[in-house]
């Protein structure tokens, strides 16, 4: 796996999703995410591990059940 930083376009990409959606998240510190400068950077390992751990799951789907 490459071990680089990648941009908030291309996390949008990769995980099929809107920016709106990703701001969100960042917003509310659930993704893991690291600020260089102004811009917002991430580890594609990380974010995986953050997928696998079901921290990506709607937290309003969770308190409806």
């Amino acid at each position: 796996m490459e071990n680089r930083w990648y941009s908030i376009t291309e996390m949008t990409e990769y995980l099929g999703i809107k920016k709106d959606t990703l701001y969100k998240w960042i917003k509310r510190k659930d993704i893991p995410v690291h600020k260089v400068g102004k811009l917002w950077k991430f580890r594609l390992e990380e974010v995986d591990s953050w997928i696998k751990e079901g921290k990506a799951a709607d937290k309003r789907k969770k308190d409806a059940i």
